[in-house]
């Protein structure tokens, strides 16, 4: 129960973090980030290490990265069972200690997996003690292995059975035009989730769409808007510079086209390939298949690298 109170902390205090490293590539996988409590009782060099060890834990399974999903955290318990002076010279210091590792839901307060290594590490005093243990620490080892699969199976096993709900959620935030956030939720699912994943994927493209829509009407009416005050070559280049912006396959396209006929003979040679460039890409079905996934991905990275610190504030009653 001891340990488990502990983990409990640690997942309240996970919730507070920031997007910083993030990057397209990390969406459509499994995430888990490494987090150790400051109220870790372990010296600060030998807390690195241990830190270093549990990157490395992920990163061995392609599980290790980027902050742009706080929700899985793996972290660690280290307990000292025994410790003793052995004589010297040089006097040593002698630790046998339990580190339990543990993969879980910082938002459910839920624990997915854990294991408990126990190790021995011998030092100059008790900071190269624990470093000594922690070295032993084989990152590869069985326990680990099943350790990190149970707790992946168990991060499948949510996102799947969570499915509909994430797609209601899209779906409520398009409702209220927050597009981008609905993008981003559903970017989160793993492709490792087939069935799940597909979904998401169809529902991100439509939501894209009501995205491309409604940000496109907008330029419309703005270019239109700098047209009407100004018919001259300010005028011309002032809604041209807003129509570029539009999205070649949002719904005011037409209506786009038509502005533009009206102003292309004041816009210059320049302006006029930026244009035409811009419709060649759009007529091309692998490039718009192409485009758009990497236009979902782009949306998800910046509204996570947006967010403020204070994600989450949740009340772990384990």
């Amino acid at each position: 129960m001891k340990k488990i109170n502990f983990i409990a902390s640690l997942l309240l205090a996970v919730c507070v973090t920031a997007y910083s490293q993030v990057n397209s590539d990390d969406f459509g996988r499994i995430v888990i980030n490494t987090y150790l409590s400051e109220k870790l009782n372990v010296p600060t060099e030998a807390r690195q290490l241990l830190e270093t060890k549990l990157n490395q834990i992920t990163s061995n399974y392609g599980m290790g990265g980027s902050n742009f999903n706080p929700r899985f955290i793996i972290t660690a318990n280290v307990n000292v069972n025994s410790k003793k002076t052995l004589a010297g010279p040089p006097q040593m210091v002698s630790q046998k200690v339990d580190i339990t590792l543990f993969i879980g839901d910082a938002i459910t307060n839920t624990v997915f997996s854990n294991t408990t290594l126990a190790l021995t590490g011998v030092g100059s005093n008790e900071n190269t003690a624990f470093i000594d243990a922690f070295n032993t620490m084989n990152t590869k080892n069985k326990a680990i292995e099943t350790f990190v699969t149970e707790g992946k199976n168990k991060i499948i096993t949510f996102y799947n059975s969570q499915c509909d709900f994430t797609i209601a959620d899209a779906n409520t935030l398009a409702k209220q035009q927050k597009f981008d956030e609905a993008i981003y939720k559903l970017s989160l699912v793993p492709e490792v989730c087939q069935v799940c994943y597909s979904k998401s994927l169809e529902k991100t493209a439509e939501i894209y769409q009501l995205k491309i829509d409604a940000e496109g009407e907008l330029k419309l009416q703005q270019a239109k808007a700098a047209w009407m005050s100004s018919k001259d070559e300010n005028g011309a280049k002032n809604a041209f510079e807003l129509l570029a912006t539009i999205n070649p396959k949002a719904k005011c396209q037409a209506k786009a086209n038509e502005l533009y006929k009206t102003i292309e003979t004041i816009l210059n040679v320049e302006e006029k390939k930026q244009w035409d460039l811009a419709m060649k890409i759009y007529q091309d079905d692998l490039n718009i298949k192409k485009s758009a996934i990497k236009a979902y991905k782009d949306i998800a990275v910046e509204y996570a690298r947006n967010q403020p610190k204070t994600i989450y504030n949740t009340t772990i009653l384990w």
